[in-house]
């Protein structure tokens, strides 16, 4: 997905050049391309048979790509109803069965769905300093082998339950693939 005002292209996959739009919003940050070639080189470009979670969807970049490159099924938490709105009218445009949106609260999603998910892209709004209390969540939702990616304005330092298995930085984007380690 390459960056173009309000919007985003999807760069693999099977909507490959599809633009998406997204509202202006300053707390919107969407993964730029060079990240999203990245992230997806490392979880492997074809994303058949995962079930993904991105947790705050905002632009809906992370959460399209993986469906587009042929994920199983995607789950999408937004919570503002502005952004959830132009999501919701850009997926009915991709006539996408695999995607479910859902206007939540992030945490709350997470305290009462019980999923698992092997990939969960967890990039929240860098001023609430939400990641430590998000993470120590996640895990009862990861499944075996499941991966977090990870997007914030610095490294982010995990505790000892888990284990840094990539990190990159491009510009102010520092993101990482974070794997649970504890009881495994």
């Amino acid at each position: 997905m390459t960056l173009i005002q309000n919007k985003v292209r999807v760069i693999g996959g099977k909507w490959r050049g599809r633009v998406i739009s997204f509202p202006n919003n300053i707390a919107l940050r969407p993964t730029p391309n060079r990240v999203r070639e990245t992230v997806f080189n490392w979880l492997g470009q074809e994303m058949s048979g995962k079930v993904c979670l991105d947790l705050f969807a905002g632009s809906g970049a992370m959460g399209i790509e993986a469906a587009s490159r042929g994920s199983e099924y995607v789950v999408m938490v937004e919570s503002d109803r502005k952004v959830y709105s132009v999501l919701q009218s850009g997926l009915q445009k991709l006539e996408s069965d695999r995607i479910e949106l859902l206007m939540i609260d992030a945490l709350n999603f997470i305290k009462s769905d019980q999923r698992l998910f092997d990939v969960i892209f967890l990039d929240p709004p860098y001023q609430l300093g939400l990641l430590p209390k998000v993470l120590e969540l996640l895990p009862s939702h990861l499944t075996q082998n499941g991966l977090i990616y990870l997007e914030a304005e610095n490294f982010f330092e995990p505790n000892e339950n888990w284990s840094v298995w990539r990190r990159g930085q491009a510009g102010r984007v520092h993101y990482q693939l974070l794997k649970y380690e504890k009881n495994r």
